[in-house]
């Protein structure tokens, strides 16, 4: 199987995750010029970027560990794009989450990183 097909699987098991713990999917696979995150949810309040990771084990490091400052720039992008383009106020309350799943265990990071500074 393929890293895009593996990929793919695992955020529609992520999305369900979501779905049971009270979260409303609003977009999947979002792509723009500024990027792509694999999530977008209403959770509360928040607007919320999800970046879904998958590990077969902990050999290559935990799954969250893939979300390093490089990718949470892309992904800070991305979400800066998508408020304007949805015509979002640049103050609506967002943040962002990981799903990070390593073999059969998901782990939920609720606001895994700051971004709008």
């Amino acid at each position: 199987m393929n890293k895009r097909v593996t990929g793919s699987r695992y955020e529609i098991y992520a999305a369900a995750y979501l779905e049971e713990r009270g979260y409303r999917i609003l977009e999947k696979n979002y792509r723009c010029r500024a990027g792509e995150v694999d999530l977008i949810g209403q959770n509360g309040r928040y607007l919320v970027f999800i970046e879904v990771k998958y590990r077969k084990d902990s050999r290559a490091g935990a799954p969250e560990e893939a979300v390093n400052r490089q990718k949470q720039e892309r992904l800070i992008r991305t979400a800066r794009w998508y408020l304007t383009v949805r015509g979002l106020a640049a103050d609506t309350p967002c943040r962002f989450d990981v799903v990070a799943v390593e073999g059969n265990e998901i782990r939920l990071i609720q606001n895994a990183f700051g971004g709008w500074t």
